[in-house]
């Protein structure tokens, strides 16, 4: 028999993971000894974090990340395959979601590996629920183009899709990126088109706030190196 592929989330940063992850997704977590993860080093402190009853040392990683090559990624179900439960962690929140490890769990769903979802915080899901944007009708469309004149036709384009599917928009940037996808923002939208800035999601410091275009215009944020989302809504 096949294992079980569990989607393990992670805090987001320096939570208290009691606060943020659920008990019995701590206690399985605790339990497994392969994971397929971005980064071993950062798996090594999350899992060092919530004292995992293993010795990290004697625990396996397998890497994912977006350098690996898509003939590779099978050979990650390996352990699964010969009876072994595997944990796919993100760097921060869900795997899956912006995040490289929708890559195995397609692979898997071929092979017919059963794919278990546990319950963790996603900064998408918060920051939408937390910004009064429409949440029965919306997009996440990841990073936009780095090129200043593409960075700003793609604004203008999910701009007039929100306001003619009344559709949320929600992206996101390399932290260092952040003003000046801002600026880009700031110029190309309509001043009554609303936008959520969220960063920091779940920390104390959390900033979660929607304005319109205009009203940001008057008051701009610094979001240098801040990990941020924006929500952008020009419909109701």
């Amino acid at each position: 028999m096949t294992g079980n592929l569990y989607l393990i989330p992670v805090d987001l940063g320096n939570d208290s993971i009691d606060e943020v992850i659920p008990q019995k997704v701590l206690e399985l977590t605790r339990k497994l000894d392969y994971f397929i993860v971005e980064d071993i080093r950062t798996a090594r402190r999350y899992l060092s974090k919530i004292k995992t009853g293993h010795c990290i040392d004697d625990i396996r990683f397998s890497i994912l990340n977006e350098h690996s090559k898509s003939e590779d990624i099978a050979s990650l179900l390996k352990s699964v395959v010969e009876g072994h439960d595997v944990g796919v962690m993100s760097e921060a929140g869900l795997p899956g979601l912006a995040d490289p490890g929708a890559d195995v769990v397609r692979i898997a769903h071929e092979k017919g590996i059963r794919v278990i979802p546990l319950v963790g915080p996603s900064s998408i899901f918060m920051a939408l629920i937390a910004s009064g944007m429409n949440g029965q009708n919306f997009a996440f469309v990841g990073y936009l183009p780095v090129k200043p004149k593409e960075r700003e036709q793609r604004i203008w384009m999910l701009e007039s899709r929100s306001l003619n599917e009344r559709q949320s928009q929600l992206f996101i940037e390399a932290p260092y990126r952040n003003n000046q996808l801002l600026t880009s923002l700031l110029s190309v939208c309509r001043k009554n088109t609303r936008l959520c800035i969220a960063y920091n999601i779940s920390h104390e410091d959390e900033f979660i706030v929607t304005k319109t275009i205009g009203a940001w215009k008057k008051q701009t944020p610094d979001l240098h190196k801040k990990p941020c989302l924006f929500i952008l809504n020009a419909g109701c």
